[in-house]
């Protein structure tokens, strides 16, 4: 599969994963992902697949600031419901990245690396996307986005349109297509660490 380049410039996450250190998975655990393996899990990339990746990014890095974040033991909590707006394709993001699952997840070994049940929905604070808390030690960050500073194209609603017309040429597809995954590389490149679009902050 043939991916934009600037895929590969946007910046990567490195965890650890008891449960493929314990059966020899990774040497350590250790696992490292890119936004090319959140495309791959949606099947598209748009601004509510960049930011779900950059907001778990982000939370990350702040449970864990001295650490490899511990991939499995975390515990998602969504502030709306699975069906509203984005929030399923948000928390399969999560989940990628922190282990977190909802009741379809692993169901553990000897009762050690659980996930199911530690992604749930609806029970969060709703001035966030989502809440994330470390298992260990209890430790609460909440991540949320605002993509106000990174506007879609004036011209792009209209592009889309034609893109999706019966009639719509090779070339207005292209044109759409190149808008779109630039607001994507915006917000991956230019706001990853930006406080004012990807938010991440400590509360209970």
């Amino acid at each position: 599969m043939h991916l934009p380049a600037f895929y590969s410039y946007a910046p990567r996450l490195l965890l650890r994963d008891p449960l493929a250190a314990f059966l020899g998975a990774a040497d350590d655990g250790l696992l490292e992902y890119g936004y090319p393996d959140a495309v791959r899990l949606a099947g598209h990339s748009c601004p509510t697949v960049a930011g779900a990746y950059l907001m778990a990014r982000a939370g990350l890095r702040l449970l864990y600031p001295d650490a490899v974040p511990e991939r499995g033991e975390i515990q998602v909590t969504m502030s709306g419901a699975e069906v509203e707006g984005g929030n399923g394709v948000v928390a399969q993001v999560f989940t990628l990245l922190t282990g977190a699952a909802a009741n379809n997840g692993f169901q553990g070994i000897a009762g050690r690396f659980v996930r199911h049940g530690l992604l749930r929905y609806g029970g969060g604070d709703l001035r966030s996307v989502a809440a994330f808390r470390r298992l260990d030690n209890g430790d609460t960050v909440h991540v949320s986005m605002d993509l106000a500073a990174v506007p879609p194209a004036p011209h792009l609603r209209a592009l889309m349109a034609r893109a999706l017309a019966d009639d719509g040429t090779p070339d207005e597809r292209a044109a759409f297509a190149s808008l779109w995954q630039d607001r994507v590389r915006q917000l991956l490149l230019e706001h990853a660490d930006d406080p004012a679009v990807i938010r991440a902050e400590r509360r209970p």
